[in-house]
């Protein structure tokens, strides 16, 4: 029977922190029969939370959980991931965590989370996270504070006279209008610092024994720590330094309080503030100084003195010394925010950026329709899964859309200048290709024209004439062509990389980068080239390039035009769903600082050249603490496109889309290509020319290198070898009906990437 560990972060700081370990050693873990699904959030288990509450909050409202079919979608999901999970068998024990939990108050969403967890007969125990009740309080008040609150510490404080504080605070936060934009998690008080009430609510469901309190010692004390840790969830964890956060200033609090009324009045009279530029505006106003002292809160300590529970309530019985009330001091009075302050300054000040967020956001509402289940056009192609996935997204604030900046040059532009580069710099690109015959060229000469000076090519297993070309374009001193016939281990690409890596061209080179033949860097800043992108910033040593995909166009069969003249639609600039949509490519610094090249970017940091890699994304916004160790696709917070675009080309023509499904993958040689990837490819929808500024050069180039006739011959030879396989292919039944499958998908932006999620979900 699998094991079920709910973590419950009645203490958000402490939660959180524990969350982070979890993730962090989550593949260890994995390897102890322990799991800590990343289905239902990478650290924090939010999506459970959403799925089982009442939707009265503000996450399920940010996040489109907001109906109760969402969060039926929602569920079924999460029921899935679990299932899958359960029926591993070297899954011995699931750990699943999530702060939000503690907003949890009717018995309605508890027994819904119960019979969720409790499927297939699954073992429970609940571990409420806790610490001292003046602390708890003081941390949710300045968690909350930063999210909008505007009720002073007080309106809680003065709830110590009243009997039942559980029903005082519940009936503070029903009284929250959510439609004014006045959330119970955010303006409520916190009913769960009543232990006594918080351990019968989760008992009345999950029974008890299956409940118990936890209160680990300081993560600083890394022994204790981990001590505690494995009393409490059988495992062995090995925790690492724990660096306590600075908390905010008492007078910080007063400042953003103050503000917040102001906003409140705004949000009630149609503006828009997302909750990163609410954040934004409170960091704004920052100051230094001396936190609130837990000791003013001495009612609160007194009214829930935790030397009244019971140790047998615990984890382990040493758990109740963590729990030292404060030392009292004088009683809480708000601190001042300054004399200078005035609030209606800052408003008025950020006036400018809450109006240009309200108008994004009904910009993409106009764009995406009322997100409703009517607005699903392919029904009947969409499987169920699918379209719950459907409902879900277009709820969200992970709905595609096209308003993001830099906007599509939609029309012909003026060429780029045809200038001599400045060579200054060395720079390689590493590429590995099998059957790419029709696409080297072009591929090449646009490259040499943006700057790329050096070509480090692999192939294997060729049979259009690839291997051939690339030999030609050796002697002529254009690439340096390397046969990869006799690769091991799990794929040709991988073992060519780590090839590349003795050549002198590689150790030479100042920058390196790493992409297939079907990728286009396109420089959309000054000239064109990429010393202009990295004048726009000098400091890079690592330039994620986050893919823009383009689709097939409605392109039927294969023909002589250049790719980036043929294909011009793509998918939106917004498009953080489905995961393969924002993949990236990393053009770096030859420093050393990594010690291995993979597909996406380079591996294995030398710890002792930590302080060295500055990662920038393609609009140069340093982005080097959420990718410096790991990542192969950007985020909502890492995404960038002003400076530079990665044009994935992944299918070209329908015809072009079997010849590659026919030949396999380079990278996943176990994986094949169907009509899945077809859905997650096929991207028509916003066109973008900026990369055609680049034409002009990139044909005079192309002319120069077809000037030698060998070169001439094999180009042409290898696209009537392409011509003659489409024509091979399309007369096969089963390779004649996936083309006329793919062809006939009509899916909006929003019905592709919610097909893409299931997929995703279901392999």
């Amino acid at each position: 029977m699998t094991k079920i560990t709910l973590h419950v972060g009645l203490d958000g700081s402490g939660a959180e922190h524990l969350q982070n370990q979890f993730s962090a050693q989550r593949e260890r873990l994995a390897n102890l029969g322990v799991r800590f699904p990343v289905g239902l959030g990478k650290s924090n288990h939010l999506r459970l939370f959403l799925g089982i509450s009442e939707g009265q909050n503000s996450l399920a409202q940010h996040r489109g959980f907001r109906t109760k079919s969402a969060r039926e979608d929602l569920r079924q999901s999460i029921s899935k991931n679990l299932s899958d999970i359960s029926i591993d068998k070297s899954t011995e024990h699931i750990i699943i965590s999530a702060i939000q939990f503690r907003e949890l108050s009717e018995f309605s969403e508890l027994e819904l989370l119960h019979d969720l967890l409790k499927e297939d007969g699954r073992d429970i125990s609940v571990l409420l996270h806790i610490s001292e009740p003046s602390r708890m309080l003081v941390s949710y008040y300045e968690e909350q504070i930063f999210l909008g609150r505007d009720h002073s510490l007080s309106r809680d404080i003065n709830l110590c006279s009243k009997d039942d504080w559980w029903g005082a605070c519940l009936s503070l936060r029903n009284a929250c209008r959510i439609e004014d934009g006045y959330y119970p998690d955010i303006q409520g008080p916190p009913h769960w610092i009543d232990l006594d009430r918080t351990i019968d609510f989760w008992k009345s469901q999950f029974g008890v024994g299956a409940v118990s309190l936890f209160a680990p010692p300081s993560p600083e004390n890394l022994e204790e720590y981990a001590r505690s840790v494995k009393n409490a969830f059988s495992i062995d964890l090995e925790p690492t330094y724990h660096v306590l956060e600075t908390r905010p200033s008492a007078t910080t609090l007063a400042r953003v309080r103050a503000l917040n009324g102001l906003l409140s009045k705004l949000k009630s009279r149609g503006r828009v503030i997302p909750p990163k530029l609410h954040r934004s505006f409170a960091n704004r106003l920052s100051v230094p100084g001396a936190p609130i002292d837990p000791g003013s809160l001495h009612k609160i300590s007194a009214r829930f003195d935790t030397k009244s529970l019971d140790p047998s309530k615990f984890s382990s019985p040493t758990n109740l010394q963590n729990l030292r009330k404060p030392k009292p001091s004088a009683d809480w009075v708000e601190a001042s925010p300054g004399d200078d302050f005035r609030a209606s300054q800052y408003g008025a000040a950020f006036l400018p950026e809450i109006e240009s967020a309200t108008a994004k956001a009904r910009k993409r509402s106009d764009q995406r329709g009322t997100g409703s289940t009517e607005d699903i056009r392919a029904s009947h192609v969409l499987p169920p899964f699918a379209q719950s996935q459907f409902r879900s997204l277009s709820r969200s604030r992970f709905a595609p859309h096209n308003v993001m900046p830099p906007e599509d040059i939609a029309v012909p532009a003026a060429p780029f200048e045809d200038t001599t580069l400045a060579r200054a710099d060395t720079v390689l690109i590493v590429a590995c290709m099998k059957n790419e015959a029709p696409y080297i060229l072009e591929w090449i000469a646009h490259h040499r024209t943006i700057g790329v000076n050096r070509f480090l090519i692999y192939t294997n297993d060729c049979s259009d004439g690839t291997d051939a070309l690339l030999d030609r374009l050796d002697t002529l001193g254009i690439v340096e062509h390397r046969r990869n016939e006799n690769w091991r281990g799990k794929s040709p690409q991988q073992f060519a990389l780590n090839q590349a890596q003795r050549e002198p061209s590689l150790r030479s080179a100042d920058w390196i980068i790493h992409i297939d033949v079907d990728e286009f860097i396109d420089i959309r800043c000054g000239n064109g080239t990429l010393h202009d992108a990295l004048e726009r910033m000098p400091d890079a040593t690592n330039i994620a390039m986050t893919w823009r995909l383009f689709g097939a166009n409605g392109k039927s069969t294969l023909s002589d035009a250049l790719v980036i003249e043929e294909f011009d639609r793509a998918a939106p600039r917004f498009c953080p769903k489905p995961h393969t949509a924002w993949g990236i490519k990393t053009m770096f610094r030859n420093t050393g600082s990594y010690g291995k090249m993979s597909c996406h970017r380079p591996n294995k940091l030398d710890p002792d050249r930590r302080g060295e890699v500055r990662w920038m994304n393609g609009s140069g916004r340093d982005i080097t603490e959420e990718v410096i160790d790991r990542g192969w696709r950007s985020s909502v917070k890492s995404v960038g496109y002003e400076l530079i675009q990665l044009n994935h080309y992944a299918l070209r023509s329908a015809e072009s889309f079997l010849i590659k499904r026919q030949r396999g993958r380079a990278l996943h040689v176990d994986r094949t290509i169907g009509l899945n990837y077809w859905i997650r490819m096929d991207w028509s929808y916003h066109r973008d020319l900026s990369i055609q500024r680049n034409l002009p050069r990139l044909k005079a180039e192309l002319a120069r290198i077809l000037s030698d006739p060998e070169v001439r011959r094999l180009n042409d030879a290898g696209r009537k070898w392409h011509r003659d396989k489409a024509a091979e292919l399309r007369a096969d039944p089963e390779f004649a009906d996936l083309y006329e499958k793919a062809l006939s998908l009509n899916l909006t932006e929003t019905e592709r990437a919610a097909y893409a999620l299931a997929l995703d979900m279901e392999s």
